[in-house]
């Protein structure tokens, strides 16, 4: 029984150990200026393969090459507008959390506001007509009893 425990314990050892060899990637720049737009670009450029991380949290391979292709282009002098329209034109929108305002990203910028104002119409038109009495049923105006209606509740209610 002991040895079987300490089995399981080597087993579960190395299954919570496989986890946590994680990468460290350190990269040299010229200046602290360089190291800081670096540090926002990897934060704010979308990992295409984890589709909501950021390629600075990722540790999928293709988040590896693009924080590399990151510093280059840095190292190299290139602007923040540059650099993410370098990434845009390889991987397409997707790869900025943010995707630029153009005839093509217009519903996804607009769509949540316009189903909103649709939503609200509704709801206060339904209002309105409740109040006014308009709403349609599918029943028509109660009428009066006739006197035979009468004679047969009356008798039904005796019963």
């Amino acid at each position: 029984m002991r040895k079987a425990v300490q089995i399981f314990a080597w087993i579960l050892f190395l299954a919570i150990s496989q986890g946590v060899t994680a990468v460290v990637e350190t990269y040299d720049f010229a200046t602290d200026e360089q190291q800081g737009q670096y540090l926002y670009l990897t934060e704010t450029l979308r990992c295409p393969k984890c589709q909501n991380q950021n390629i600075s949290d990722s540790n999928a391979p293709i988040a590896q090459d693009l924080r590399r292709e990151v510093h280059r282009l840095v190292s190299e002098g290139q602007s923040n507008d540059q650099i993410v329209e370098f990434m845009v034109d390889r991987f397409g929108d997707f790869v900025m959390y943010k995707p630029r305002l153009d005839m093509t990203t217009a519903l996804l910028w607009f769509g949540p506001l316009l189903l909103g104002v649709a939503g609200i119409a509704a709801v206060v038109q339904l209002a309105r007509k409740s109040r006014q009495g308009g709403v349609a049923t599918d029943s028509a105006e109660p009428t009066a009893l006739t006197d035979v209606e009468r004679s047969k509740l009356k008798k039904m209610l005796k019963d």
